[in-house]
């Protein structure tokens, strides 16, 4: 696993997420609990939790980057 980890995300700052070659980019909104938070996609401008991105695994192009 390369990029940072969730433990060093912030409120309001915006990140690339690549996980079974999709690619999401998107502003971290609110913190809920344990790991998961809650992001406003920059693309598509929807709302999703983190754990929606991670419910099948973890792939082996996972990467989180501040942007």
């Amino acid at each position: 696993m390369k990029g940072i980890s969730t433990d060093v995300i912030r409120l309001g700052k915006k990140y690339r997420l690549q996980n079974f070659g999709d690619v999401y980019e998107f502003e971290v909104v609110q913190f809920l609990h344990g790991e998961n938070f809650k992001f406003k996609d920059l693309s598509t401008l929807e709302f999703y939790e983190y754990k929606d991105l991670v419910e099948f695994g973890k792939g082996k192009d996972f990467e989180i980057i501040e942007i």
